[in-house]
């Protein structure tokens, strides 16, 4: 067994002692499900980082406004998020209001892709509201919900679904390959440094940018 997950069902029994429930969740889950090694550990949990404070005070709780706490257990870094939703997407970046939950079932709808709203617990049991791991086996990038809504929450994602495209070698559904061509112009409202950040994140770059180049993306 990947090392890292043997951490990640240490620290939720950890969890589970004082009354929480801790998955992993997002790239973190689906690296594990298509046997890619796992570099990011991202977690998610219905404790506020209030709560958290109480076991878990050697952390960096600079963000735990938005429910976000980066800490180290043993070698391994780990992002922490409680349970969230969110509302409104002004700045076609970030939302306005986050209000957290217990329920995971509300915590899943913000997420972008439906590969990348698996969630796995400690017994290595995997929630999967969305169809997810039905994508994964047929290679299909879907966004979770209405994608012309999603895109326009965050045209940011536009980038990612074409990174994981390449990355993985999966395909674009053909709706959200619609509505992307539609929504190409939001790009404009990502500033070119987001744009480039997401660039570098993809193992073939260069392809990536010819995809954009035919998007007409003219912050690159």
């Amino acid at each position: 067994m990947d090392y890292k997950i043997s951490l990640f069902q240490e620290l939720a029994e950890i969890f589970n002692k004082h009354g929480y429930q801790l998955f992993l969740v997002g790239g973190s889950t689906r690296d594990y499900l298509l046997n890619i090694p796992l570099t990011d550990m991202d977690l998610v949990t219905d404790a506020t980082p209030e709560e958290t404070k109480a076991f878990l005070d050697n952390a960096d709780y600079t963000f735990e406004r938005f429910g976000s706490v980066k800490f180290k257990y043993k070698d391994v870094k780990f992002d922490l998020t409680t349970f969230r939703k969110e509302a409104g997407y002004v700045d076609s970046r970030h939302p306005n209001v986050v209000f957290f939950t217990k329920d995971i079932k509300e915590d899943y709808p913000r997420r972008d892709l439906t590969i990348n709203a698996l969630y796995l617990d400690k017994n290595l049991y995997v929630l999967d509201f969305v169809n997810g791991q039905k994508d994964l086996k047929n290679k299909v990038i879907r966004m979770v919900g209405d994608p012309a809504i999603r895109i326009k929450e965050d045209p940011l994602r536009i980038i990612r679904v074409y990174r994981f495209k390449l990355d993985l070698g999966f395909n674009v559904d053909n709706e959200l390959e619609k509505v992307i061509k539609n929504n190409k112009g939001l790009l404009g409202n990502i500033r070119k440094e987001k744009i480039l950040e997401e660039i570098h994140k993809c193992h073939h770059k260069e392809e990536l940018k010819a995809i954009l180049e035919k998007l007409d993306t003219n912050n690159l």
